[in-house]
């Protein structure tokens, strides 16, 4: 250890050194002096050095962080984060809690700031929603002592939108329908519907944030027909969004989304594997290509993909009805069927009338 930090730390224990110490060996006179000069140097210095720390903090040069352990029972999810906190699982975080059970602990700090009037919670999270959900996750399964390692700041809505948007750019688990939903509700909570001043805020393409935007626009019954919100992504999702403007088209595919929809719901109760992102929106893209070709039998298809039903004729006299055999549908799966074919023959003014 060079001389100089030996020194320094010498200093700093005889700070410590208790009153009724035992008094040390005698040594020389002229010794001791220069010892106790150099004590004296040092312990000046080390005082010096903490005022111009204590100026710089001051002054707003070196700005302090305050790094808490919390409870995060006691810390909310601020609603303006584009990560739905609803979707998390431990399947989708698995991987992340797997990191803080071999780290003995969370490493890397949310951010969170205070929040008044609230008598549940102290904090809310501005950035790092999944670490929230695994230490609480953790928590509740086998590691009660587990704690929340959060950084405090002090940010308005705005700025806490503008950092949350920074650290979900760079997560892949952040789906574009997620960001553009959190996108749209921001355009008007903190920029007034001033597209381009958003845009400059965000430092992004204003053709690029109008897209995402659009995208936004879906209605919940069209993303209804894919299997989950994740699967819209920006580029199909825009080409959808902008089919959507003719009143007509956006009733064909809506119409479309619905039948996609309850096939989805079928499949997920019998275990089976969703239809894909891509045939839901070539399906939904063609629908109303479909509806403007020669009128065709209104036919429904099993989950398997086999001719269910078809609607032989609907008139005033009423609807005649052919089951399909070999569709390989269960009996509630054809009663739902036919629910369906009423309900479409009723949008399309053909229903039965009483």
């Amino acid at each position: 250890m060079a001389r100089k930090q030996t020194d320094y730390l010498a200093a700093l224990l005889a700070e410590d050194e208790p009153a009724d110490a035992a008094p040390p060996s005698p040594a020389p006179r002229v010794e001791d002096d220069a010892r106790q000069a150099g004590r004296e140097r040092l312990r000046g210095t080390t005082l010096l050095g903490r005022e111009s720390a204590l100026a710089r903090v001051a002054s707003g040069e070196v700005r302090q962080v305050t790094q808490l352990l919390l409870d995060p029972a006691k810390v909310r999810v601020w609603p303006g984060n584009a990560r739905s906190y609803a979707h998390l699982s431990e399947e989708s975080c698995r991987e992340l809690i797997d990191a803080i059970i071999a780290e003995g602990g969370q490493k890397v700090p949310a951010v969170v700031r205070r929040v008044d009037g609230d008598p549940d919670h102290d904090y809310e999270v501005i950035a790092g929603t999944r670490r929230h959900w695994a230490i609480s996750w953790l928590r509740a399964h086998s590691y009660p002592d587990m704690q929340f390692l959060a950084q405090v700041a002090q940010l308005d809505d705005e700025a806490a939108f503008r950092l949350a948007d920074i650290e979900n750019r760079a997560r892949k688990d952040v789906s574009d329908l997620e960001r553009a939903r959190n996108y749209a509700a921001a355009l008007k909570d903190h920029y007034g519907n001033h597209m381009t001043r958003m845009a400059e805020r965000l430092r992004l393409s204003k053709g690029w944030l109008s897209k995402m935007l659009k995208v936004a626009a879906l209605p919940d019954a069209v993303i209804a027909a894919f299997a989950s919100p994740a699967d819209v992504q920006l580029k199909p999702g825009y080409a959808l969004a902008q089919a959507m403007d003719d009143r007509e088209a956006a009733r064909a595919i809506t119409r479309m989304a619905d039948k996609l929809a309850r096939e989805q719901g079928a499949l997920r109760q019998r275990g089976s594997n969703p239809v894909p992102a891509a045939d839901v929106l070539r399906r939904l893209l063609d629908a109303p290509r479909g509806e403007k070709a020669p009128a065709q039998p209104l036919q429904i298809h099993s989950a398997h993909g086999r001719p269910l039903l078809t609607v032989q004729s609907a008139n005033r006299q009423g609807v005649t009805l052919r089951l399909h055999a070999g569709a390989g549908a269960t009996r509630a799966e054809i009663a739902e069927a036919v629910e369906q074919a009423l309900a479409r023959l009723e949008e399309e003014g053909k229903g039965l009338r009483p």
